[in-house]
């Protein structure tokens, strides 16, 4: 295992593993107080080298660890690769790929919903992970012998995670169900933080046109905002904040100093004033060229439906020893109770033929639930 702070040392390890079929990666970073998350160490291993990569050391040029990333030859293993591929994606704007994403393998084998690393590691490996140095602080140099031992082990472990998984995938004729994953995970689509599309983050209470209007503007100027400043969105405005100004559209700093949900004195800030003009800006919007206001689902027997798809969903699960997450969320079961042709993941590809096919026979009467020996079994009916 070596400790790379310099750019020649990172050429060379990163040379060595571009001739392996695979490397296994993991980041450390912060992002408490930031908007782009600040890569502090990155750790990546093959078959018989490890390395750790001081991010932070001076002078270095990640150049090398990036071209590794998107070596087209080389498999990148993670688990739950989403952060680590959006640090990449805002420094080089590269996309690692190809990628291989452990837990979501794991949830096609049936190892539970999002099961985290440590008890990945432990159910395949036996072995148990220190976790005393989870919560480090990674932006302090030097960087302890402890923290340069969590990080390689991290990596190190992954290997034996990776290969059992992959065998598993393979054997059980499901590496193409992953596969289908690992391409929304490599779409730069995933990772774009694009602020005319930051209200699609926010739960909020609009119902009505001009409250979407407004609300589209105002969080598009807090992503601006947290971008320049790069601090988190919460620093900005809260998102109950947010939600507020959308609904009462203050057009006055009076108005604004209203709202309970905004620190006090807030209406004084410079950012009062930005607010208040976003709010004009929505308020002038043309209503047609506003998104369509998704209204709460509603279908005969739409509750009763639903929950007949839980259960049909948890038997599905079980059965085929797939993680019910992995399978179809509450939303996708919302919408199916509520169109035939709904656009969900779970209508598509080998979830549909899992689980959806069987969801429309359920809904539709075709398909019939019962206990057997205390387990849901279907009972096609003619």
């Amino acid at each position: 295992m070596d400790l790379i702070t310099t750019s020649d040392e990172l050429a060379d390890v990163c040379a060595r593993m571009a001739r392996h079929p695979y490397v296994t990666v993991d980041t450390e970073f912060l992002r408490e107080s930031t908007y782009y998350p600040l890569l502090c160490v990155a750790q990546i291993a093959c078959s018989d080298e490890s390395a750790v990569i001081d991010a932070l050391a001076p002078g270095l040029d990640l150049t090398p660890f990036f071209a590794l990333m998107t070596d087209e030859s080389v498999l990148k293993v993670f688990h739950a690769a989403r952060q680590d591929i959006e640090i990449v994606w805002n420094m080089a704007k590269a996309i690692p790929h190809p990628i291989f994403d452990t837990q979501v393998a794991a949830m096609v084998l049936g190892y539970g919903d999002s099961i985290s690393y440590d008890q990945l590691v432990q159910r395949i490996t036996g072995d148990t992970l220190d976790k005393s140095n989870r919560f480090t602080d990674w932006t302090r140099r030097p960087l302890s012998e402890a923290q340069v031992r969590y990080a390689v082990s991290d990596v190190t472990h992954l290997r034996d995670v990776y290969l059992k998984l992959s065998h598993d995938l393979d054997k059980q004729g499901r590496a193409a169900w992953v596969a289908e994953e690992m391409d929304i995970l490599t779409s730069p689509e995933t990772y774009r933080m694009d602020p005319a599309r930051a209200w699609e983050r926010l739960r909020s209470r609009v119902r009505k046109p001009r409250e979407l209007a407004v609300m589209m503007e105002v969080a598009a100027w807090r992503e601006r905002e947290a971008q320049t400043r790069d601090v988190p969105r919460s620093r900005v405005l809260k998102d109950d904040a947010v939600g507020d100004v959308a609904v009462q559209a203050p057009t006055s700093l009076e108005r604004l100093a209203q709202l309970r949900s905004l620190p006090k004195g807030f209406e004084r800030s410079r950012w009062g004033e930005q607010i208040i003009e976003a709010v004009q800006r929505g308020l002038d919007r043309d209503p047609k060229t506003l998104p369509r206001i998704e209204r709460s689902r509603s279908a005969p027997n739409g509750a009763a439906t639903v929950e007949l798809l839980k259960v049909l969903l948890r038997m599905t699960s079980e059965r085929h020893r797939v993680a019910a997450k992995v399978i179809a969320t509450v939303d996708d079961l919302e919408q199916i109770a509520a169109s035939d042709e709904a656009d969900v993941p779970a209508m598509h590809g080998w979830r549909r033929e899992l689980f959806g096919d069987k969801a429309l026979a359920l809904k539709h009467g075709r398909l019939a639930l019962a206990m057997d020996k205390g387990h849901v079994i279907p009972i096609e009916r003619g």
